[in-house]
């Protein structure tokens, strides 16, 4: 009756492989959630590669794919997703309203001449189905409340609900000059907050070099002010700056951390588990 969430991808924008990103993780936007018997995949970044490797391995696979957006960095490990490729695999797409479906673009990406692969020739079961601003649906154990939130071309949160925790996955969205009211009743009291930090504050306003400001990204500065309004237990900072190394990204974290201690950067591999509030005592 537990959440899981593991990270599989972390960085926005590409990939950042290296020594100096080997300890965060240097693959863009995946994470898995295991909600009692259902699984959730938040994003098919690069990471859905290793993803995929580890449950075509365990045998048939029925998840569902809740896709921020429709950007690259977002959707680039998908015709690298092992379970794709067997026809026991169901794998059930949602996204919100964008300015192409769904469908189509991921098609395009996986067509001549960008990929030797189309679409419509893989053995696996694929739906497709998309959801609007405050929207509330069932996928298998969990519930999902979808938000709409700031970025070029649409992007939408997502809160994950089961057992009586929460998490929410709030990413490639852009801060207001208040906190996004949208997002903070999407996040009101959430046990787990995974957001965009991928700007540091004088980044995002250009201080010393370009200005950052109607990219989409936040900073982390914007997550606390966020975790503070909405009551959120913890905080992890995600879609790292691609060239952002290890060290950086530690110096972000304790920056936060001195604000709102229940802090950290997300990291690849790195497990959290939700403990039912529902179970009962032995």
């Amino acid at each position: 009756m537990s959440i899981d969430i593991r990270f599989w991808g972390v960085r926005g924008s590409v990939a950042s492989p290296g020594p100096e990103t080997a300890g965060v993780g240097g693959n863009t936007s995946c994470v898995e959630v295991v909600a009692g018997g259902s699984r959730l995949i938040l994003d098919a970044g690069t990471g859905l590669r290793k993803l995929g490797e580890s449950l075509a391995a365990r045998g048939a696979v029925d998840a569902t794919l809740l896709l921020s957006h429709l950007h690259w960095d977002h959707i680039q490990g998908l015709p690298f997703f092992a379970p794709l490729y067997q026809p026991s695999t169901r794998l059930h797409v949602v996204s919100g309203q964008s300015s192409a479906p769904c469908q189509e673009v991921l098609r395009r990406q996986m067509s001549a001449p960008t990929f030797p692969v189309e679409l419509g020739a893989l053995p696996s079961q694929l739906t497709y189905f998309e959801v609007r601003d405050r929207q509330r649906i069932v996928c298998g154990d969990a519930e999902v409340t979808v938000a709409r939130a700031n970025h070029p071309d649409a992007v939408y949160a997502y809160r994950i609900e089961h057992g009586g925790r929460s998490v929410v996955y709030a990413t490639d969205t852009e801060h207001y000059s208040c906190v996004d009211p949208r997002l903070k009743a999407l996040c009101r009291n959430a046990d787990v907050l995974i957001y965009d930090a991928q700007y540091l504050p004088s980044e995002y306003v250009g201080e010393g070099g370009l200005s950052r400001v109607g990219w989409g990204h936040s900073t982390w500065e914007a997550a606390v002010a966020l975790a503070e309004a909405a009551g959120v237990e913890a905080l992890m900072l995600f879609h790292h700056d691609p060239g952002r190394d290890d060290a950086a990204v530690a110096e972000i974290e304790a920056m936060a951390r001195a604000r709102f201690p229940n802090t950290v950067a997300a990291r690849e591999q790195t497990v959290t588990r939700l403990a039912s509030r529902h179970a009962k005592a032995a």
